[in-house]
């Protein structure tokens, strides 16, 4: 098959659900070797064009246009790969079923040996070269990147053409962002198509050959990456791609500023294994806090001790001196509201049966004691002044995108009139406008809000700019603290200097040849 002929292929394709289009005349091709990257907002129409090339669409959706893939198999690489995964049975298990399938020709003696060979040549490729120890065990046991390439390998088992990649690198650290780019360029390099559904900009770049920008479920502008980025034409593109000024972090401590959250000795477990250990670590009011750290590192962990969400610990969390109760149900109402949590994914902390700000005026209720009435008032209140209008708040979270969501978490946690607000990953998974909106907004909480003090758990570097001092966990140790300035611009420790090396700053898929993995 020729470079230029396409392996799979939509055309005018047009995705209605309930009477809104979610998909407007989206036309591209997927060429063998190369990898074509749809860009965009969340909600823009970008997960739901990438499945239609499995034959997948919305429940009830009413669908025209065509998608063709004639004899190629087409992998899928979900957001959440665990999903896809058998918890049940070891990775081994998974692939070699697969295997045994493409050595069926071989005599029986040999078809184990055949097996085993397809099998380590596939981790191989998707960047598991040290894979055979991970045969022995089960999903769970993995790592978020490990279970990702562990659907990869499933899908290049099977003999797939096209590969489908759902937002990647969301949730990763610059270190595990390279391997993914690695990982996905090799696989090109190997004459499979490869679709890449990203919000993330800077793999984008580093990875993909042509570029469809998306908004509200049309392509407003393609072309070649560097043709896009360079020249954008579309208003959109262009404020998509501005290059915005660095963050500037927040004001250090000032000599009327004191402690209001001491963590002092802190090992905490999952089940039997120790996760973190945290000798000590200080907040002081009206302080921005990062903690900086790879998936797995015991950043979450941290937060969740802090927050009273992870009971198994030894130490203490002080909040004015005062050692907090480790479990929520023993913490007192004053103690609940002084200590407010905001999750990763907000969609999955709110009820989609009830409006918005009904949930977020349960806080005022339930922590300050505050009438129903006065509650939703004061509700719809913070709402307004965090960006969100009176119709929003009216909504199911169903009805809000990922960034409206999470200006609504942010406010449900600033009707209990916190001191302390824990930020866990809030930014992850958001497209670049977006993500700054809500950057700007905590900036402006912790100028605006008297003695607030913030911890923002991330993995991410411009993110960690908001903070006037870091903490950089690796293993669960804090290997590393300071000024902001200081760890992003000199750091001294290995692994921090690893973390904050200038990352995918050219394309990747020029350093892999298609024999470096033969």
């Amino acid at each position: 098959m020729s470079e230029s002929t396409a392996v799979a292929e939509i055309e005018k394709l047009t995705v209605e659900v309930g009477g809104r289009r979610i998909v407007d005349g989206v036309s591209l091709r997927v060429l063998p070797g190369r990898v074509t990257a749809l860009v965009g907002a969340s909600g823009s129409g970008k997960t739901t064009t990438g499945r239609a090339l499995l034959g997948e669409f919305p429940s009830g959706a009413r669908v025209t246009g065509s998608v063709r893939v004639d004899e190629a198999l087409v992998g899928y690489v979900p957001q959440h790969p665990a999903a896809v995964l058998n918890p049940a049975r070891r990775v081994g298990a998974l692939l070699y079923d697969i295997a045994r399938g493409r050595v069926r020709e071989l005599p029986r003696r040999a078809r184990r040996a055949g097996a085993r060979e397809h099998v380590l040549n596939a981790l191989a490729m998707a960047q598991l070269p040290d894979g055979s120890r991970l045969l022995r065990r089960f999903p769970h046991q993995l790592s978020g990147g490990q279970q990702q390439r562990v659907v990869l390998v499933q899908a290049l088992l099977l003999g797939a053409r096209v590969v489908v990649a759902d937002e990647p690198t969301t949730g990763q650290d610059a270190l595990t962002k390279r391997r993914v780019v690695d990982e996905l360029a090799a696989v090109a390099a190997r004459g499979i198509g490869v679709v890449l559904l990203s919000h993330d900009l800077e793999t984008v770049r580093a990875l993909a050959d042509e570029v469809l920008v998306m908004r509200d479920g049309r392509v407003v502008e393609s072309g070649p990456t560097e043709r896009v980025w360079l020249a954008p034409s579309h208003p959109w593109t262009r404020q998509l791609l501005a290059e915005q000024p660095p963050l500037r972090g927040g004001a250090p401590a000032t000599s009327d500023s004191y402690t209001v959250l001491r963590v002092r000795d802190l090992r905490a477990r999952h089940r039997d294994v120790e996760v973190l250990h945290t000798p000590e670590l200080v907040l002081r009011s009206g302080e921005c806090l990062a903690v900086l750290g790879r998936s797995g590192s015991g950043k979450t962990t941290l937060a969740r001790c802090v927050a009273g969400l992870h009971r198994r610990y030894e130490g203490e969390v002080l909040l004015d001196g005062v050692a907090l109760p480790p479990s929520l149900r023993d913490r007192t109402r004053a103690q609940l509201a002084t200590v407010q949590y905001v999750f990763q994914d907000a969609r999955a902390s709110f009820d989609e049966r009830r409006p918005v700000l009904d949930q977020v005026a349960r806080t005022a209720v339930r922590l300050r004691g505050v009438p129903p009435r006065e509650a939703r008032a004061e509700a719809a209140e913070v709402f307004n002044s965090l960006g969100l209008a009176d119709e929003l708040a009216a909504r199911s979270p169903a009805r809000l995108s990922g960034g409206e969501l999470q200006r609504a978490a942010l406010a449900r946690a600033l009707l209990a009139r916190p001191r302390v607000l824990v930020c866990d990953e809030i930014t992850s998974g958001l497209d670049t406008v977006t993500r700054r909106g809500i950057l700007d907004l905590l900036a402006g909480l912790l100028r605006d809000g008297d003695d607030l003090s913030l911890v923002l758990i991330t993995h991410d570097l411009d993110t960690a700019r908001l903070a006037s001092r870091i903490a950089v966990l690796d293993a669960g140790e804090v290997v590393e603290q300071g000024s902001a300035e200081d760890i992003l611009t000199a750091p001294t420790h290995p692994f921090t200097m690893s973390l904050t090396e200038k990352r995918l700053v050219e394309k990747r898929r020029a350093q892999i040849q298609p024999s470096s993995h033969a």
